[in-house]
């Protein structure tokens, strides 16, 4: 086995390329006046290469030293290179704010559309990243935590509830990074926080006896936010369904929502009532955008259009109650299987295993359903 094949001098006059001095160490040469130091090693099956400096800053001896090291530490079953790593991770002091985002983004295969919407990571910009972003994550104590959240843990307890969770995920990623963070950080902030003071409160929506009276009216008005509201109810989808919905969602009677446009980021076909088929015919007379409703300048309608009609006309109920609205008068007006009801929703209703072999939507049997809906609005 070549071994201390090379010397300083021998190093100084050698050309460019690989240069092996032996039992893996090797000079690799830049340039007649530069270089640097590889080891080569085997590591838990695997090769590997770990640098070992620049040459001749390292001179032959001390690289030589360095390399026996690693292979000792590799003889005592350690990886020497991710050792390298956490601790060149660690001397560079991790903010929580490059934890939170290390945490999202190898997150993002799991969330609906990659996150891009931005719910995951809403909370934390809002109320964790300005306060205590340039904080190093292994500082992050209960103590820090609290002191962020209580402003918000009882005024806003859903999102304090959100920041708390995804602040436990980010600590997790920290761990797995090698870094000494306190993992029950935010179980001892829970603790010093004390129960969250909330009472649920539902979106406000209309009594179903009095719906019909509502689309009515609505049918009175020109207004595109009243086209998409009366829509709304025709469909019971959510109201980001309707304002992003597109001429080319419609496959014949069907609106079809791709699953990056809903909630449980699966697909949802709305069968579509004769109504519902009218109104998309009036308004398409209307326009030539590619949105099914869009707003006066052609682009998606806000997302407080809709809400803000429904207010000026001295309403409290929103949108989306409209769904509790169906949801109430399907319980009480009809006889439909819960399955049915819940699918109209777009509600998941069937086990991980059920839907393994129950593949349909029960489509035809929510087209019933919705016709009926639609009866009932119109009193038709």
């Amino acid at each position: 086995m070549l071994i201390n094949a090379l010397s300083q001098m021998k190093a100084k006059h050698l050309p460019e390329g690989k240069h092996a001095d032996g039992q893996g160490l090797w000079l690799v040469k830049r340039s007649k006046l530069s270089g640097k130091w590889i080891l080569r090693l085997t590591i838990h099956g695997r090769r590997r290469e770990m640098g070992l400096g620049p040459w001749p800053d390292v001179s032959i001896a001390e690289a030589r030293g360095r390399a026996e090291d690693a292979r000792r530490r590799v003889r005592g079953g350690d990886d020497p290179i991710e050792e390298r790593a956490a601790r060149r991770l660690r001397a560079k002091r991790l903010t929580v704010e490059e934890a939170i985002h290390g945490c999202f983004e190898a997150r993002q295969a799991e969330l609906k559309a990659d996150g891009k919407a931005g719910r995951w990571l809403s909370p934390l910009a809002v109320h964790i990243i300005p306060a205590i972003g340039e904080v190093a994550i292994e500082d992050l104590d209960q103590h820090v935590i609290r002191k962020v959240l209580e402003p918000i843990w009882h005024e806003k307890p859903d999102t304090a509830r959100k920041a708390m969770n995804r602040l436990n995920l980010t600590l997790k990623h920290a761990a797995a990074l090698g870094l000494e963070v306190d993992m029950q950080a935010t179980m001892k902030a829970r603790a010093l926080l004390g129960k969250q003071r909330h009472t649920v409160e539902h979106v406000p929506s209309i009594p179903y006896r009095e719906a019909p009276a509502f689309y009515r009216m609505l049918s009175g008005k020109s207004f595109f936010s009243c086209h998409a509201l009366r829509f709304l109810m025709l469909t019971v989808a959510r109201t980001s369904e309707i304002r992003f919905a597109l001429k080319d969602d419609l496959v014949d009677d069907v609106l079809v929502i791709p699953p990056e446009r809903t909630k449980t980021g699966n697909e949802h076909r709305i069968p579509l009532s004769t109504e519902a088929l009218d109104l998309i015919a009036q308004t398409r007379r209307l326009h030539d955008s590619d949105l099914l409703f869009p707003s006066p300048k052609g682009k998606p309608m806000s997302d407080a259009t809709m809400a803000r009609f429904m207010e000026r006309e001295g309403y409290e109920a929103r949108p989306h109650g409209f769904r509790s609205t169906f949801r109430t008068w399907v319980e009480e007006c009809t006889d439909a299987p819960y399955e049915v009801k819940e699918a109209c929703l777009g509600h998941i209703v069937d086990g991980a295993v059920v839907r393994a072999y129950q593949r349909s939507d029960r489509l035809e049997r929510r087209r019933e359903l919705m016709e009926s809906w639609s009866s009932f609005l119109t009193g038709s």
